[in-house]
């Protein structure tokens, strides 16, 4: 059984908003008063990055991972939010684990669902962030999670990616048969790029086949924006807010005639907020709809 409210954020590729989504999604619904927990499992740990935190080795996570130990859980990186870091030590852990099993040893899906039981009921919302590339890490983050998030390009790579994780997804069901598709999350697309948003929902479903599972919500993508973000370490909401701050910091030295500010490269976030809050409520939605089916199963 998996883990109720944990959703895996997993994707076949690489470059498709992934762990920016994860970072928003746990942002805003820490916000909105849910305790919530974010677990980092790719080694490059950009999480961290995203939230304004310090990089982690992740060898702690390592540790714990290797046994089933206490998960390095890092205290009110935001009121309501818990993070576990990644980092780059968690590149041994899928060699390590294959062998183990081989020879007959725990799996990284038992070591990993025993040390997120221990403090699962903790939180109202748990979201796993996992690598495009480590089969047995997304194997095993399918294996603990009760719902599954898709996000995806427009391109063919993406698409290819997505189909990856929905095969892995479906073998998942045999040893975690209450794992559910949350849905398929459309990034980057265009405020404008309406033909291509028809076209790429008309290929996601010859994929899946169920049009409900496409998220109505979609999230633009602006280069200025995503560096401001991860340079410093602002969600989009809080972007948002240091855009607009931003901009009266330029005209009040404008008016006293001094030179203008570098500042920061965007200069609205007011769409990419409201994109991830449609995002947030999307899912947090259908994650009440899976519980209620679970219930009623």
């Amino acid at each position: 059984m998996g883990v109720t409210r944990c959703t895996a954020i997993c994707q076949g590729k690489g470059g498709v908003g992934k762990t920016s989504i994860t970072a928003n999604i746990a942002g805003l619904a820490a916000a909105a008063g849910l305790k919530t927990l974010v677990l980092d499992l790719d080694q490059q740990g950009n999480l961290a990055r995203d939230l304004g935190m310090p990089l982690d080795s992740g060898e702690r996570l390592f540790i714990a991972l290797r046994n089933g130990g206490n998960l390095p859980v890092v205290h009110d990186v935001r009121p309501n939010l818990d993070v576990v870091p990644g980092g780059h030590e968690l590149g041994d852990i899928s060699g390590m684990m294959v062998g183990r099993a081989m020879s007959g040893g725990v799996t990284l899906t038992t070591t990993l669902r025993t040390s997120l039981d221990r403090i699962a009921d903790e939180y109202q919302l748990i979201l796993i962030d996992t690598p495009p590339g480590e089969q047995v890490v997304v194997e095993a983050a399918l294996g603990v999670a009760s719902a599954v998030l898709i996000p995806t390009r427009a391109d063919d790579a993406s698409l290819d990616g997505m189909s990856l994780v929905a095969k892995r997804f479906a073998a998942a069901r045999g040893s975690n048969p209450s794992l559910r598709l949350a849905g398929v999350l459309l990034f980057a697309i265009g405020t404008q790029g309406h033909r291509l948003e028809a076209a790429t929902r008309a290929k996601i479903l010859g994929i899946i086949s169920d049009p409900s599972l496409t998220f109505a919500a979609t999230v633009r993508h602006s280069d200025s924006a995503a560096v401001d973000s991860r340079t410093r370490g602002l969600l989009a909401h809080e972007l948002e807010g240091a855009v607009a701050k931003d901009r009266a910091d330029r005209l009040a030295a404008l008016r006293k005639g001094e030179p203008i500010p570098a500042g920061l490269l965007n200069r609205n976030a007011t769409g990419l907020a409201a994109d991830y809050e449609a995002v947030t409520r999307e899912l947090l939605t259908r994650l009440a709809q899976i519980e209620k089916e679970e219930v009623f199963a």
